[in-house]
């Protein structure tokens, strides 16, 4: 992009996304595919939906009141039922036997079983975490955007004849990717964006907008440690959305982790223009087009303070969160089934 054109730059990942549908799209065949089971959005909103049009109806103590299937259902589908609990009570009135229900069949969307509702508190639990993956990923996004522009202003030489692009820094946030925590990152960014700064006005730099005569390798600690704060979030991440989704909401819970990337992004271009915005009007914007006359590390160090106060919310809500538990009862019958068939394989004909 730097030394060719934009074209060739935007053309050779483009080149390769279509290689990689090319691939995906061959194999399909053999892949093994699932019966579609309905959008989890609909099971959920019809749960929500339920529980709305029932405020009035109390909730039996006993949970055996509310409506359920038969075990023996959940092992014919291969599902888990999920035991009812007293969290988020008031949806539990979507599993409550209105009682004309003898009379005549409710209505489809008014009455849903314990498992349809367990499995709506599941996901609604997770949204308070998910929110607090938003602020990390937004600072794992100045990785492409701000990291990138302080590059271009510096010495990027590697002999007489070689410049290095200051977005190829990147390849260090993969290479990295071990363990590290986003506040140390954003810190680290403030301290060596101060010495870029202050490095610039002694040169008359900040006026003028030219080339820092220092080395852009300056900038690896902060690419170094991004890496190492995305392993760190990314795999858990993946892994407590994957594993606290319901059985049949696995590839929601998927969903709702990568979620956070994109929303990152956003609130990461949010955020700037805010900022920037803001800052502008009192006379001093932190974020300019020549940035050897911005005050960048103030706007890092705003990111530090953001970061602190997203964690102490996560470690509230995290310390606040109940693992899931499904029916041990389903899980012994699937298992049961699963042996007693292993048994008449293993018998000879008579």
């Amino acid at each position: 992009m730097d030394n060719v054109s934009w074209s060739v730059g935007y053309g050779i990942p483009t080149l390769g996304l279509l290689i990689s549908i090319s691939v995906f799209l061959a194999g399909t065949k053999l892949y093994r595919h699932k019966l579609p089971q309905g959008s989890p959005f609909t099971r959920m909103g019809k749960v929500v939906a339920a529980a709305v049009w029932k405020w009035r109806l109390p909730v039996p103590a006993d949970a055996k009141e509310l409506h359920e299937l038969e075990l023996e259902e959940y092992t014919r589908k291969r599902k888990f039922r999920m035991d009812s609990t007293n969290t988020m009570r008031f949806l539990n009135k979507a599993a409550v036997k209105e009682d004309n229900d003898g009379e005549r069949s409710p209505a489809k969307w008014s009455l849903c079983t314990v498992t349809q509702v367990e499995e709506t508190k599941q996901i609604v639990k997770l949204v308070p975490l998910l929110v607090t993956m938003f602020v990390p990923c937004t600072l794992i996004a100045q990785t492409n955007t701000l990291f990138v522009k302080q590059g271009t202003t510096m010495d990027r030489h590697m002999g007489p004849h070689f410049q290095i692009p200051p977005a190829s820094l990147g390849a260090f946030v993969t290479l990295t990717m071990l363990v590290a925590i986003v506040v140390v990152t954003m810190a680290t960014a403030s301290v060596i964006e101060s010495r870029r700064l202050a490095y610039a006005r002694s040169h008359g730099l900040d006026k003028t907008g030219g080339q820092l005569p220092l080395t852009i390798f300056v900038l690896l600690p902060q690419f170094v440690l991004m890496g190492l704060a995305d392993a760190f979030l990314v795999v858990g991440k993946i892994e407590f959305f994957y594993d606290q989704a319901p059985e049949s909401m696995k590839s929601l819970g998927t969903a709702m982790s990568l979620t956070a990337y994109g929303v990152g992004n956003v609130l990461s271009s949010f955020l700037l223009s805010v900022v920037t915005r803001i800052t502008r009007e009192r006379g001093n914007a932190w974020v300019t087009n020549n940035l050897n006359a911005s005050n960048l590390d103030y706007y890092y160090a705003f990111l530090t303070v953001l970061a602190a106060i997203n964690f102490l919310a996560f470690v509230a809500f995290s310390g606040r969160y109940r693992y899931k538990a499904e029916s041990t009862e389903t899980i012994d019958i699937v298992m049961g089934v699963q042996a007693e068939k292993a048994k008449l394989q293993g018998e000879p004909l008579a």
